[in-house]
């Protein structure tokens, strides 16, 4: 059986460091369907990554991109299986020219591995997949049963992982899922995730007349889209930083004191925590700490604003459409499709009839909540002290991961959240960022967590 401890020689992690880097140079951005064939390349990476391994891996189709499917059975039927997933697919790197070195070519500075994807996810992703090829190559065999899932379309809403799940229920039947897509607390602070925020992700367009007007001549009597939909996101929030959509929070759980004062006794600063993102100040909603505003409470976000002219100079018109996209963070037990009603029913009890408005949903997921015991969860916990020389911390997760709660319902299976980011890594931002030595950290976890499951 695996031994908890797992040591790295020099050249072992300098060969771990190539072939990440290795998978790293590949721009497997879902979004765009210009990188297609790179996104597929990223998932053949995965596959050949997984054979190396030991396990039995192929890549298989889906109605967008592919997903990679790995399983080792050596356990035996009678032993527990675990389900690993992440993700092999990126951000959009754009604005390039905020990148300090070319996003795909990976470059190590003081101490920080930088590339798009390495921290979300396939540093991450890396580090379960090395880790089982070390095992298997040193002990031959594994205290449990694993099946890699990694899948493609996750920066993109995993349109196609649900009914993936679905037609291959059994064949992914698991005991536990294990996941590394977060960060930790604090630097030298471990953490498990207790909580994800679902996502209810929306498009509002404002519609006036059928074209651009000018706007002396027809200014004050047609009226603006642009003004319509501005008072329509005013409208979205009260003073006191709550959303004033009627039966918003019908459907939120407040979270229990014990959870909350745990949540207060974590080392956070809230003054650190603002110069470092450079804000000049923080807000949300009142009677709320900052953590708790990002972890524990939904929100909603106006993410972008177009219309009329917005090149240089001027242009005096007024916009026959306006846009915005907006996004509500979901906290259990929130139903996004619900939420996207209640806006649509919001926007037609404010917007004036003389503008048409739509509300259009792209996508969402359902927010999640551990029940922070059980043996893996136990597992994981011992593997990240003894990595780390510090027990770990229960935290939540401001972002979403939809598959989580989908996994739990599909499959009745629990999910083990363990990051090995930091925050500040810039994931979906230029300049992404990963620590080198998390590299070590990270594969030393993971084999414990082994070591600790053939306990």
């Amino acid at each position: 059986m695996p031994s908890p401890a797992l040591r790295l020689s020099g050249s072992e992690l300098e060969e771990a460091r190539r072939e990440l880097f290795d998978f790293l140079t590949i721009p497997s951005v879902s979004a765009n369907s210009a990188h297609r064939d790179d996104t597929r390349r990223a998932g053949a990476w995965v596959v050949e990554r997984l054979r190396r391994a030991g396990l039995e891996a192929s890549l298989l189709e889906t109605g967008g991109h592919p997903v990679a499917l790995g399983e080792w059975r050596g356990a035996g039927p009678e032993a527990p299986t675990l389900l690993v997933y992440g993700h092999y697919d990126v951000q959009p790197p754009e604005p390039l020219e905020l990148w300090t070195s070319p996003p795909f070519e990976p470059e190590v500075r003081d101490g920080r591995i930088y590339a798009r994807g390495a921290a979300d996810d396939k540093g991450q992703l890396f580090l379960h997949l090395k880790v089982l090829e070390l095992l298997l190559a040193r002990h031959g065999t594994l205290p449990v049963n694993v099946i890699v899932l990694a899948e493609g379309e996750e920066e993109i809403g995993s349109p196609n992982l649900l009914p993936f799940v679905r037609k291959y229920r059994e064949r992914l039947a698991a005991d536990a899922v294990l996941i590394s897509d977060s960060a930790m607390f604090a630097p030298g602070v471990p953490s498990l995730l207790f909580s994800l925020r679902g996502l209810a992700y929306l498009e509002l367009r404002a519609r006036g007349a059928r074209s651009d007007l000018h706007s002396g001549a027809y200014g004050g009597a047609v009226p603006n889209p642009a003004t319509v939909l501005a008072r329509i996101l005013a409208s979205l929030h009260d003073e006191e930083g709550r959303i004033a959509i009627e039966g918003f929070y019908d459907e939120v759980v407040e979270w229990d004191a014990a959870t909350r004062a745990g949540i207060a006794g974590l080392p956070f600063d809230e003054e650190e925590f603002r110069e470092g993102l450079g804000a000049p100040g923080l807000a949300g909603e009142a009677g709320y700490s900052t953590l708790e505003r990002l972890w524990i409470r939904p929100t909603c976000e106006v993410n972008g604003l177009l219309a009329g002219y917005t090149g240089e100079g001027a242009k005096t018109v007024l916009p026959a459409e306006a846009m915005a996209k907006v996004s509500f963070r979901l906290v259990p037990d929130q139903d996004p499709a619900r939420v996207a009603d209640l806006l649509r029913r919001h926007v037609s009890r404010v917007a004036p009839p003389e503008v048409s408005v739509e509300v259009v949903e792209l996508h969402g997921g359902h927010p999640w909540r551990a029940e922070p015991s059980g043996p893996f969860f136990e597992a994981a916990q011992r593997a990240l002290e003894r990595a780390f020389g510090r027990a770990p911390v229960l935290t939540g997760e401001g972002g979403s991961i939809p598959i989580v709660s989908d996994f739990e319902r599909e499959l009745g299976t629990p999910a083990v959240l363990l990051g090995f980011a930091l925050p500040g890594a810039n994931m979906h931002a230029p300049d992404e960022w990963f620590p080198e030595e998390h590299l070590e950290l990270g594969l030393q976890t993971l084999a414990g967590f082994y070591g600790e499951l053939a306990r």
